[in-house]
């Protein structure tokens, strides 16, 4: 009988990931890539695009935050692990090592970020290079590997004290078989919308609460 029970539950968990195998290509990848963004800021080029041009996989995501680009500029440029962290499940970031600890004020000893400052992502992760900053309005970073840039844009949305945070992730796809392939867009497609999507309302929380201008936003 037991027998009996565990192949029924065997045959629901397999119809279960085959469906979400089936359904995430065709009904959730596209709202998990653009998250929160507009058609044309999907569409529009950013800095940084040219820096991994044929990426095969990229990503536009986005939030409208109460205040305008100078007052959420500094959030951006003091990211980074041992700096003002990421915004996002510190926990998570912690597992693999990253030494992330998002903080709640803006940090004066990180707000000199300069072109070609790097920052490792853990022990054994990347590590990035400072490509693109221009203040107030683009910040980019790619791998010293060129397999992924991450770029944000800053664009005054309708009035000057309203802005649209748009973060892009250009990423060059996973050459070590199938197996990879699959976990990269089942696995970790799935958890980037997650872990940014926690980091973009984190900014946004965090200039709201503290810019003198902000006032709260809809998304």
């Amino acid at each position: 009988m037991n027998a009996v029970r565990v192949l029924k539950a065997g045959a629901a968990g397999l119809a279960a990931a085959s469906a979400v195998a089936a359904g995430y290509p065709l009904l959730l990848r596209k709202r998990c890539l653009t998250w929160g963004a507009r058609l044309d800021e999907v569409e529009t080029e950013m800095p940084g695009d040219d820096l991994l041009p044929e990426a095969p996989l990229v990503t536009t995501r986005a939030v409208t935050v109460g205040a305008p680009p100078a007052e959420i500029w500094p959030w951006l440029v003091q990211m980074g692990p041992g700096r003002g962290g990421a915004y996002t499940y510190d926990w998570i970031e912690n597992l693999f090592g990253l030494n992330m600890h998002s903080a709640d004020r803006i940090l004066p000893e990180f707000q000199d970020l300069k072109v070609g400052d790097t920052m490792p992502m853990g022990a054994k992760g990347p590590v990035v290079r400072i490509e693109i900053l221009e203040p107030d309005a683009a910040m980019v970073m790619r791998s010293e590997d060129g397999m992924w840039v991450w770029a944000f844009g800053l664009c005054p949305d309708d009035t000057e004290d309203v802005t649209r945070l748009v973060s892009r992730n250009r990423i060059a796809a996973p050459s070590s078989g199938p197996a990879a392939r699959i976990f990269f867009r089942y696995v970790m497609e799935p958890g980037s919308l997650v872990m940014e999507r926690k980091m973009l309302l984190g900014i946004k929380k965090r200039v709201e609460r503290t810019a003198p201008s902000a006032t709260q936003s809809q998304d």
